[in-house]
């Protein structure tokens, strides 16, 4: 598995597959054969660039808004606008969470979250939730 296979989990987890990088980690840790430092940057930069796939798709989606099916009218994205830019940004410090942080990133996407914010904001909270799974693993 690997550092390649650690890429494929982090990234895949941080769109909306169900995968868990998590355990790769620990495994990969806990295996001694590994640089403990470029497992944590490699699950990090994975799990970020996955995060950018999902904005990504969110800021493409938005010009369906004009289709019949489109669930969310021109309305309520204006409302969700004014509501993103109050605080927005700051959800992004939970795009760790299993659930609701993969959507978080898309809707990121769709409020036009500066690239520049949202990789600051998102490469700090996913580093930090793999650097305390280290922490806690090797405690």
């Amino acid at each position: 598995m690997g550092y390649l296979g650690l890429f494929v989990a982090a990234f895949g987890a941080a769109t909306l597959l169900p995968l868990q990088s998590e355990a790769v980690l620990v495994g990969l840790l806990l295996s001694g054969h590994y640089n403990l430092w470029l497992l944590l940057g490699i699950a990090t930069l994975g799990n970020v660039l996955g995060s950018l796939v999902n904005w990504l798709l969110g800021r493409s989606v938005e010009r369906f808004k004009e289709r019949r099916w489109f669930p969310v009218s021109a309305r309520q994205l204006d409302k969700a606008r004014s509501h993103y830019a109050r605080w927005g940004h700051w959800t992004l410090l939970l795009s760790w969470v299993p659930i609701i942080g993969d959507p978080l990133t898309l809707v990121a996407g769709v409020m036009r979250e500066p690239l520049w914010r949202f990789l600051l904001v998102v490469s700090m909270a996913k580093g930090a939730r793999y650097f305390a799974l280290v922490l806690l693993t090797l405690m």
